[in-house]
């Protein structure tokens, strides 16, 4: 048996945030003074690593970046969390995304602006077989295509569970990777847009397939719907004061990760999700607020 050495590795969207806080949303051909700015890590994988490694878990990030200067902020921001890139696939074609974040504080409202000048996500033919084989949890999102694909295959005939986080189905290879996902968690808006479906409940049971293990719908204040082993189950989201809920389905992601490779229980799973995600909506940016471990566990178990 391959030794592990991460408990997630990650093969998704990283990005540079630059958010720009405004007291109100400029109108067209006006000038408008910013308030304030910052720059931060974002994206859909690596916010969830970044939300995993806080929480304990040892995680690895191995997606294509490029030799531009987004990328190589992207990659010093995830070890600066600790998160190991040496699986990274460093090539000319690829490149991190850029967003611009403009954030009306009047309002309570943001505008994304954002480019991508090359390839985002995982390679089509990487990390080594081996290298997944040494994960005790393979994260994925709906950028890579082939290397999606690819990945979930490996993980799958090695018996790793797949944690993925979707937003969107006009991707290339979608139709091949998305009924692969044994653990697939997905926002309401998105569950709806797939299954045409109104109520969580009938969402999960258009959603599960032979393959699924766990499916889920996050819905916010309402909080989320499971189906494991034939049971539909609701957990409870918990109250907090949200400045901004921008990465926080996220983090849920990744705090389930975690918790999978350390095989909790679904309800505790669940739970310490929820928690780490009404936590971190307590702070603007997307990944700024992300709790540790500890204030995880006093948070979910008051």
């Amino acid at each position: 048996m391959t030794p592990k050495r991460f408990d997630i590795l990650g093969l998704g969207c990283a990005t540079l945030d630059e958010l720009l806080y405004v007291a109100q949303f400029p109108l067209p051909d006006s000038k408008i003074r910013i308030q304030r700015s910052e720059k931060q890590g974002g994206g859909l994988c690596a916010t969830a690593l970044v939300a995993g490694a806080r929480l304990g878990a040892s995680c690895a990030y191995g997606a294509m970046l490029g030799f531009d200067d987004i990328s190589r902020f992207v990659a010093q921001n995830l070890e600066n969390e600790g998160i190991d890139t040496s699986l990274v696939s460093w090539r000319e074609s690829a490149s991190a995304i850029r967003s611009v974040i403009v954030v009306d504080e009047t309002q309570a409202t943001r505008t994304i602006f954002f480019e991508r000048n090359g390839e985002v996500g995982a390679p089509p033919d990487a990390p080594d077989e081996r290298d997944i084989a040494a994960a005790r949890v393979l994260f994925v999102d709906h950028y890579g295509g082939i290397g999606n694909t690819r990945a979930i295959e490996i993980a799958r005939r090695l018996g790793i569970p797949v944690v993925a986080d979707f937003e969107r189905a006009d991707v290339p290879e979608f139709e091949n990777f998305f009924p692969l996902v044994d653990h697939l968690i997905l926002s309401r808006t998105f569950a709806a847009k797939l299954t045409g479906a109104e109520a969580p409940e009938a969402m999960l049971r258009a959603l599960w397939n032979t393959n699924r293990k766990v499916v889920a719908v996050t819905c916010g204040a309402e909080g989320v719907w499971s189906l494991e082993d034939g049971e539909i189950r609701h957990f409870a989201a918990f109250p907090t004061d949200a400045v901004d809920t921008t990465g926080c389905g996220d983090v849920f992601h990744g705090v389930y990760a975690a918790t999978l490779a350390w095989d909790f229980p679904l309800a505790k799973r669940m739970r310490w999700a929820s928690a780490a995600a009404s936590l971190k909506a307590r702070a603007a940016g997307a990944q700024k607020g992300i709790p540790s471990r500890a204030e995880v566990e006093k948070f979910a178990e008051n």
